[in-house]
């Protein structure tokens, strides 16, 4: 009776070890998931944002209008995949799709504020220069919810790959978590420096 006894006490005690581990799996996953929620709110408003600011330089730009629409366009192109990756922050593919469409939106911006620096009356105009720095503040703070997110994902896929987890994250189908790395045209850019 007493052997079995301890076969009992071993038992529970493996099952509340694995009971934690699975618990902490599933904690650790749905804070990757509240990070993406923060990103996707930070996105949504710059993706708010971004028609109001067409409209605005639309009055002043009246001969850019393919850079005009290229922003909308690309702005369509990251909300779809923004929808797509908010459905399942853990798909790589969506996630993949995420970045690049943002990235795309960055570079369009970026070619709307160069143009806007051929047009006085636009850089002057007080509804363009508080959209373009509500559209700055919001830049820093998808970067910051993008830094928790990625941060959050680290931390589960850690608990995911380490051992004794990795055999319960095995058994229950806990996939790996996608990074988000949207590039910023700043960080990837040379810096030029000239002693003339």
């Amino acid at each position: 009776m007493s052997v079995f006894l301890i076969l009992v006490v071993i038992a529970v005690a493996v099952a509340l070890f694995v009971i934690g581990i699975y618990n902490g799996l599933v904690t650790a996953r749905n804070a990757y998931k509240n990070a993406f929620a923060q990103i996707d709110v930070q996105l949504t408003r710059r993706h708010d944002l971004i028609p109001n600011l067409v409209e605005v330089a639309k009055g002043y730009m009246k001969h850019e209008r393919e850079t005009l629409e290229a922003v909308i366009q690309a702005r369509n192109s990251a909300a779809a995949g923004l929808s797509a990756a908010k459905a399942d922050p853990g798909n790589a593919a969506a996630m993949q799709q995420l970045a690049g469409a943002e990235n795309v939106l960055t570079q369009t911006l970026g070619r709307l504020f160069a143009l806007s620096e051929a047009y006085p009356d636009l850089k002057a105009n007080q509804n363009m220069a508080q959209l373009s720095e509500e559209l700055t503040s919001t830049e820093n703070k998808v970067a910051f919810a993008r830094q928790a997110y990625n941060d959050s994902v680290m931390g589960y896929n850690n608990r995911r790959e380490v051992f004794p987890s990795s055999l319960v994250a095995g058994a229950f189908n806990f996939q790996e978590a996608p990074l988000l790395e949207i590039e910023s045209p700043q960080k990837r850019e040379a810096v030029k420096v000239s002693f003339t």
